[in-house]
């Protein structure tokens, strides 16, 4: 690739030189150096146009071009014949460029992909590629390489860079037990990690298959444009033969004039900038969303995004982050300290995300024995001596508790020596972005936001008092949400929902555009969404939407720009007014401009 640039790069300007010696040169060396100029840069659009030609595409750009400069050549202007040529080649690599720039901005998310895995059988290493590895495999991971497959520490400790994942700069300590996912690199210590999955469904087989088929989808534009120069590009083609006899045959005008006006009308009618820069700032745009570690999955998912009137959000994983901390607690016969010091104390060794929180609000110190977890209960221990149950509702029903009204969906209930001590209520902790990214929302002229979740009305309304919610459903079960984004949906508006895991499958495939958070944890999310955002930030989402009509606004300034300079040099050329210097301004001169317009999709930065 790098020798076929160069090659290529040595061709433009070997012709350039012999451009302007034919210019600067008098008599038949003008001719020689002119016709040097354009068989160094031209003879690769000549045989496109040939092979074209034989593949039915007739009347493409490249047959346009090679007609035009070989009919100046004919009429003697071979200045002019040379310059279509040279000047269309450097146009072709000026959009090469600009396109391999945008491909960068998506492609950089396939640095991610493992290069191998070592495979640990019968105490050797074995080294293999990460498609061949199964579920079960034993594998032995060094300081330095990519994790291959997600997995789980089977042995050793050490920091990973989860940065191309997570997007957190900060490296995450691991250790025996701890899940590891594919794509992450490993900074320090051996790891033997057991596969959970194979690398088709691991989260860096997702990611990829995502970003590979990003391009698939055209927006309506981008198809309209296609259809658009299908009829356009055989159009001025007949205009041009028209303006060519017509006049010579009815009027007695003379043909070398015709002919040249009708060579100067094909090639301002190229309709290179509209069929670049359209394509190139879609392309542009959903590189700019990767950089923000956003895939959307092609360019009709960007234009319906630019059009997105209504939000509807799930609340636990989407608007909260779904880490608990204690809100309350309501003690019965003791006093809110004495009650969390003994419950830290029972929860101790408990992994739950309810015991995390409650141990991380206190300091607790005493003396515990005969720890017990009783799974789908709590857990039960002495602590001081004293018999301690801690759980949920149904190991209050078995110790044959009558339980008070509570208004929480997430609590702890709380046995001392068989009576009843209490209850501790804990939330889901609301995003540190969630009240920053609807603020940013609601100033894009987005006002419908809506949250849904099943949690209780108290847990749901708490969230929506915080963040300014002021339509919101709670208690609801799956085909609950399903009914209210039907009816979201049915009205008419442009709608997307977010979510976060394989229970929002349904209603993410049902909206206008569905969203995942952090959706590469999910098979089903990742499947039915059409952007998703592999962060899990919820700023992300602002950010999609400025992206989006940034580079629709972006997409229709081209067009209007190229169809509205076209249009005038068109008319000017049909009456004699442009020669063929204003033609390739207009059509290689506007391509330029037009692409340089559409690399600003890749600029966003928020």
């Amino acid at each position: 690739m790098k020798c076929l640039r160069n090659r290529i790069t040595a061709e433009l300007v070997l012709s350039a030189v012999c451009f302007v010696l034919g210019i600067f040169l008098p008599g038949v060396w003008k001719t020689i150096f002119l016709a040097a100029a354009w068989l160094v840069s031209g003879y690769h659009v000549a045989i496109e146009a040939v092979g074209g030609i034989f593949r039915g595409q007739l009347l493409d750009e490249n047959f346009l071009m090679t007609v035009a400069s070989i009919g100046a050549f004919v009429l003697g202007d071979f200045a002019e014949g040379a310059a279509v040529m040279l000047f269309f080649r450097i146009g072709e690599q000026f959009e090469e460029y600009a396109v391999n720039r945008s491909r960068k901005s998506i492609s950089a998310l396939m640095d991610i992909r493992p290069d191998k895995a070592v495979l640990l059988i019968g105490g050797e290493e074995q080294e293999c590629d990460p498609e061949d590895v199964s579920v079960g495999d034993i594998l032995l991971i060094k300081p330095g390489e990519r994790v291959p497959v997600d997995g789980v520490i089977l042995e050793g400790a050490g920091a990973l860079d989860t940065s191309h994942i997570t997007g957190e700069a900060q490296p995450r300590d691991v250790r025996e037990g701890d899940p590891v996912v594919s794509g992450c690199i490993n900074l320090s210590g051996v790891l033997k990690v057991r596969a959970e999955s194979t690398y088709e469904h691991s989260a860096v087989g997702r990611i990829l298959e995502l970003v590979e088929s990003a391009s698939d989808k055209k927006a309506n534009t981008e198809r309209m444009i296609t259809k658009f120069a299908h009829i356009y590009t055989p159009l001025v083609v007949g205009s041009a033969v028209l303006l060519a006899l017509l006049p010579p045959l009815l009027f007695g005008r003379p043909f070398g004039e015709w002919v040249k006006r009708a060579l100067t009308f094909l090639v301002i009618s190229c309709p290179c900038a509209l069929v670049i820069s359209v394509p190139l700032s879609f392309f542009g745009g959903m590189g700019a969303a990767s950089k923000r570690g956003i895939v959307v999955k092609g360019g009709l998912v960007l234009e319906q995004l630019s059009r997105l009137e209504q939000v509807v959000l799930d609340k636990t994983g989407t608007l909260t982050d779904g880490t608990f901390a204690v809100s309350a607690v309501h003690p019965v016969g003791c006093t809110e300290e004495e009650l969390l010091r003994i419950v830290a104390l029972a929860e101790q060794y408990s992994a739950h995300p309810t015991a995390k929180a409650i141990c991380a609000c206190v300091d607790a110190a005493g003396s515990v024995m005969d720890v017990e977890e009783i799974p789908g209960y709590g857990v039960s221990a002495f602590v001081d001596s004293i018999s301690v149950h801690v759980g949920n509702a149904r190991l209050m029903e078995r110790e044959g508790i009558t339980l008070p009204a509570v208004n929480s969906a997430t609590c702890l209930h709380v046995l001392l020596n068989g009576a009843y001590a209490g209850y501790i209520e804990l939330r889901d902790q609301i995003r540190t972005d969630a009240e920053a990214s609807l603020r940013s929302l609601r100033e894009q002229s987005i006002q419908r936001i809506v949250m849904l979740t099943g949690d209780v009305p108290s847990a749901a309304a708490h969230v929506a008092e915080q963040l300014r919610i002021r339509e919101w459903h709670s208690s609801l079960l799956p085909q609950d949400k399903v009914s209210h984004l039907e009816s979201a949906v049915a009205s008419g508006a442009v709608t997307a929902f977010v979510g976060d895991g394989v229970n929002d499958a349904p209603v993410l495939a049902m909206a206008h555009i569905g969203i995942a958070m952090g959706g590469v944890g999910s098979d089903a999310a990742v499947e039915a969404s059409d952007v998703v955002i592999l962060q899990d930030r919820l700023s992300a989402l602002p950010e999609a939407v400025q992206i989006a009509r940034r580079t629709m606004k972006i997409a229709r300034q081209n067009i209007v720009f190229a169809l509205g300079i076209k249009l005038l040099v068109l008319i000017l050329g049909a009456m004699g007014y442009a020669g063929m210097w204003l033609a390739v301004f207009a059509d290689v001169g506007v391509s330029v401009l037009a692409i340089l317009n559409a690399m600003r999709c890749l600029s966003y930065r928020g």
